[in-house]
C-alpha cells in the first residue's frame, strides 16, 4: 500500500487554506475532491502522475511555474519520481463566482 504524502496546513484562516505538500518517492495524496478553487506552486522541478476516473497522465511541473483548478477536481497525485517533490496548494476560501 503506497505512503501517504507529508500535508502541512501553514495558513487556514477565512480567506485561505495553505498547505505544504511533501510526496517522498512513491507517495500520493490519495483519492480526493477539492471544494475550493486553488493554485499550486511547485518548488520543486518534476514529474507528478495524475490518476482521474478516466485514466492517467505524467505532468512536468517546474519550479515556480504556477497553475490553477477550480472546485470539484477530483484525483489522486502521486510522485513516481527518484526525488522528493515539494509544492504549495492554496484554496481560495469564500470566493464570488463571476
Amino acid at each position: 500500500m503506497p505512503t501517504q504524502a507529508q500535508a502541512t496546513v501553514q495558513i487556514d484562516n477565512e480567506h485561505f487554506r495553505v498547505t505544504e505538500w511533501r510526496f517522498q518517492p512513491g507517495t500520493e495524496t490519495g483519492w480526493h475532491r477539492h471544494e475550493l478553487d486553488y493554485v499550486v506552486v511547485p518548488l520543486t522541478t518534476g514529474q507528478l502522475k495524475l490518476q482521474l476516473a478516466d485514466g492517467e497522465s505524467i505532468n512536468e511541473l517546474t519550479t515556480g511555474q504556477s497553475y490553477t483548478r477550480p472546485a470539484g477536481s477530483e484525483h489522486n497525485v502521486i510522485n513516481p519520481g527518484p526525488e522528493e517533490f515539494v509544492f504549495v496548494e492554496i484554496e481560495a476560501k469564500n470566493r464570488t463566482r463571476d
